[in-house]
């Protein structure tokens, strides 16, 4: 989870104006637990009467992924969804829970260095890579049981 200020911190330090858009969104956003698509900001946008346009909230999300404070999943279902960050030095990839939606950032754990053989192996000068988990949080475990 991330909080608003510190959306509109990014925004401000980064050189976009702190529109009041901007904030709504940083308000939606920061509200969220676990994933979420650009549908369920502009739903909640919508039953709030926020005014956000899809528009809106689409380049939102672009500019909010360039800055780290919101990372893009590739969902198993072929689709794809979001889910805020707090900004950290270090690279990091996310586990979702398949059943609620909940995510949990997870350090580097390694694979620097699986990278690194990879571009050993392949030639390859690899500049970025992301790693997406999916499985059921203990939360969930703990339900089923």
């Amino acid at each position: 989870m991330v909080s608003p200020t510190t959306v509109l911190a990014a925004f401000g330090e980064n050189g976009y104006r702190v529109t009041a858009p901007r904030r709504a969104l940083a308000q939606l956003i920061s509200a969220r637990e676990g994933h979420f698509t650009a549908e369920d900001l502009l739903d909640e946008s919508r039953r709030g009467r926020l005014g956000l346009g899809r528009a809106t909230i689409f380049r939102g999300l672009d500019t909010l992924t360039e800055l780290g404070l919101v990372e893009r999943l590739d969902l198993p279902s072929g689709t794809h969804a979001f889910v805020a960050c707090e900004p950290s030095p270090g690279h990091h990839h996310h586990v979702v829970c398949s059943r609620c939606g909940h995510s949990a950032p997870v350090e580097d754990c390694g694979m620097g260095d699986v990278v690194l053989e990879i571009g050993r192996r392949t030639g390859y000068r690899v500049d970025t890579h992301r790693i997406e988990l999916f499985g059921i949080c203990p939360a969930c475990q703990g339900s089923a049981s």
